[in-house]
């Protein structure tokens, strides 16, 4: 076929070059995503055979603050993304003025990052959320003037439950965080939920059912996901309207993950915005007909989006480092794991155990959403990520 009369609908191989900044296990989902619909990846980390550099082939060993690598990067791919928030978003934006598609767009990240922008920019943009205040200097009369219970995030750099602190009384302030951050209102809630949104280049939006997330009593990382989430049918339409609208207004592009709370009253507040694929969205690989990683893809880079059917219910837990070991990692109770019908086992090929690290994750399907969360109980008591070193 002559260039004149090639069909628009028609794509050289690969279809399009991506290059992700951040090679953790975000990035090696989203590389083995691109792999099925044609697309290439190119990763940056400095981490040598990085869970994403793993998979992709090619990786490039540089800092994500390193201004030559990521210009590397941009002049080897057709549109950069990341898996991870620490990012410089001045040296993306200078790449970006270059004419190098950066997508979710760095303006945004910009105002995502950092979590008392992202609080005052949902302020602005009238989507609900919990009270809060700037407390660049955290000190005891500040804290006690806002009130307690609260809650004390800094605004750069937390994530896996780091960066937050729960304070019941002012006798807690000793556990305070020194560094800028914000502080919020304590919010008692139900349920904390979670509904992954995708929205395309042209403005549509579609979001998959609202998710419910279990943590640990006095812990911040996620303890096991429920899918979809033990809701009514009113509130869980509810949330995905504000999860829509919330994204819609921040105008991304690409997959967020918005996390709510559902109050003691039934109201429904935003916790947090993440502008990147999200741990409550890694069920969707096994229990979707499309999963946020392919859905991504196709956001950056102006593909159809696909459905976010759920074909069926799922429970899916975290496999954490185990406590007092480190070293190179090894799996116990596999076998017996996979042995269970339903379970899917993903491991993250992180050369290094240690104490709660994120090494992988398991997916259970069941048409019952009880029996399926009963089975990843079972699994959590059965498989263990130790270490070599204890």
């Amino acid at each position: 076929m002559s260039k004149q009369h090639r069909s628009p609908d028609q794509y050289p191989y690969p279809v399009f070059r991506i290059g992700i900044i951040g090679g953790g296990q975000l990035g090696r989902m989203l590389v083995k995503a691109a792999r099925r619909i044609g697309c290439t990846c190119v990763v940056l980390d400095p981490t040598p055979e990085s869970p994403a550099g793993q998979v992709s082939g090619r990786q490039i060993l540089a800092d994500s603050h390193d201004p030559d690598a990521l210009q590397q990067l941009a002049d080897q791919v057709d549109v950069i993304t990341f898996d991870i928030e620490d990012i410089d978003v001045a040296i993306l934006s200078t790449i970006a003025q270059r004419g190098h598609r950066i997508l979710p767009p760095t303006a945004l990240l910009a105002e995502i990052q950092d979590k008392l922008r992202q609080k005052q920019l949902l302020l602005r943009l009238g989507i609900p959320s919990a009270e809060f205040v700037a407390a660049e200097q955290p000190d005891v009369d500040s804290f006690a003037r806002f009130g307690y219970p609260l809650v004390q995030k800094a605004r750069r750099g937390g994530y896996d439950g780091r960066g937050v602190v729960v304070m019941r009384s002012a006798a807690d302030f000793d556990q305070a965080l020194p560094v800028p951050s914000l502080i919020e209102r304590f919010i008692p809630a139900a349920k904390e939920l979670a509904v992954i949104v995708v929205r395309g280049q042209e403005g549509e939006v579609r979001s998959y059912d609202p998710v419910e997330m279990c943590f640990r009593s006095g812990e911040n990382i996620l303890d096991m996901l429920l899918a979809p989430a033990r809701l009514p049918a009113a509130t869980a339409a509810a949330a995905c309207r504000l999860a829509i609208e919330t994204v819609t207004a921040l105008e991304g592009v690409g997959i967020f993950g918005v996390e709510l709370f559902l109050t003691q009253d039934g109201e429904l507040l935003v916790n947090e915005v993440a502008p990147r694929t999200h741990n409550s969205g890694h069920y969707t690989i096994e229990a979707c007909i499309t999963d946020q990683f392919e859905q991504h893809l196709r956001a950056i880079t102006g593909l159809p989006l696909g459905v976010t059917d759920q074909l069926m219910p799922a429970a899916m837990i975290n496999l954490l480092g185990a406590p007092g070991e480190s070293g190179p990692p090894v799996i116990r109770g596999l076998r017996a794991a996979l042995a269970i019908p339903g379970v899917s086992v993903h491991l993250y090929g992180k050369a290094e155990t240690r104490p709660f690290r994120k090494m992988g994750h398991v997916t259970v399907l069941d048409a019952d959403i009880e029996r399926a969360r009963e089975k990843a109980e079972q699994v959590r008591s059965l498989i263990e990520i130790g270490g070599e070193q204890d």
